[in-house]
């Protein structure tokens, strides 16, 4: 594979053949160690003819936060702090793991592990594949956050506090973030196990007006009409292309776009016929509001989709054809010690700033 270069209009050099899906992640919120059950659990009580509460000020006031659909500059910096004192580190990259490649968080020195539940106002994970934590120490020279487990907007959240996390990735001070997912495969080329190199995306929810950045904004973090041309970083994509062709995997890298969908039901026949005809090459669930919120404050973007199945285009009546969760985690844990060594061999090339 050539060296990418966005100037023919996203043209690629691509190899294989496929077509599927991604998977789903977290979902619900969580108080300190409470679960998300809290709406049953912690309704006032009218005692007397007044309103009684069982929550303390501080957890009232987490509750609140909890329930807005945006994050406050000050909340959000009350976040990062807490992060950045208990590991004793300010990272510089930060890394979002897919559905199933959890692992990439696993390989990480040193590491300080924060369960997210025990993170002040943060929300939590509850998908398969997605353990809740958030890592934060050395790989191949540099300092690094890692989350195992991202927010989907399927799982009710709002854009905005799906994408929350990676403000905090910023004022903890990291510069660069790494994204992963499992995708289905809509280019025919594609197959199953082979990575793509995100170059665009195609924002749906967006076409229907839904914004990780809607609402008043704070140039704290960035402007009110960021440019999104530019979003994934040339030269991390060239990088990921010569890595590829080191560790032999060169026939199984393609670089394309990717599209996001609301889920978490996985798309019809006519969706994905729509898909290809606007050029996306894989579809998921998640990656294009994180992309939107890294690019809004600043942070340069390097993202890939693991495709875990192939998209059917064609009406048939095989049931085996059909996406599943499980087929996502299994092709996802095939691959995840190749998906690894990408990601640890590019930000080896980063700490030595050769990238």
């Amino acid at each position: 594979m050539t060296g990418y270069n966005n100037s023919n209009g996203g043209e690629v050099n691509t190899a294989s053949n496929g077509n599927g899906h991604s998977n789903g992640h977290s979902n619900g919120h969580s108080n300190g160690n409470k679960s998300a059950d809290y709406t049953a659990q912690e309704n006032p009580t009218k005692s007397n003819g007044k309103i009684q509460c069982d929550l303390t000020p501080d957890e009232l006031r987490a509750l609140r936060v909890l329930n807005e659909d945006t994050y406050p500059y000050e909340v959000i910096q009350e976040i990062a702090d807490f992060i950045t004192k208990g590991a004793g580190v300010r990272p510089k990259i930060g890394i979002i793991c897919g559905s199933g490649l959890g692992s990439l968080a696993d390989i990480i020195q040193d590491a300080r592990i924060f369960e997210y539940e025990k993170i002040p106002n943060f929300p939590v994970s509850t998908v398969e594949g997605h353990a809740g934590k958030l890592v934060v120490g050395t790989l191949e020279g540099a300092t690094v956050m890692a989350m195992q487990g991202r927010f989907h907007f399927y799982e009710g959240y709002p854009l905005a506090k799906c994408s929350m996390p990676v403000r905090v990735m910023k004022l903890c001070g990291v510069e660069y973030l790494f994204a992963t997912n499992a995708a289905g495969g809509i280019n025919p080329r594609y197959g199953v196990g082979d990575i793509m190199l995100m170059h665009d995306h195609v924002n749906m929810l967006g076409f229907a007006g839904n914004s990780p950045l809607q609402g008043p904004n704070d140039p704290r973090f960035g402007p009110r009409f960021p440019a999104l041309t530019n979003s994934y970083n040339k030269d991390l994509i060239n990088k990921a292309i010569e890595i590829g062709k080191a560790m032999g995997i060169e026939s199984n890298i393609h670089v394309g776009v990717y599209s996001c969908l609301g889920g978490p039901n996985y798309e019809t026949i006519a969706e994905l016929k729509a898909l290809r005809m606007m050029g996306v090459d894989a579809v998921g669930m998640s990656t294009v509001h994180e992309v939107i919120t890294a690019r809004h404050c600043d942070m340069k973007v390097f993202a890939f989709s693991l495709i875990t199945n192939k998209c059917a285009t064609e009406y048939n009546d095989k049931k085996d054809e059909e996406p599943s969760h499980d087929e996502v985690m299994a092709v996802a844990k095939m691959r995840q010690k190749d998906c690894c060594e990408l990601v640890s061999r590019l930000i080896r090339e980063l700490a030595m700033g050769s990238a």
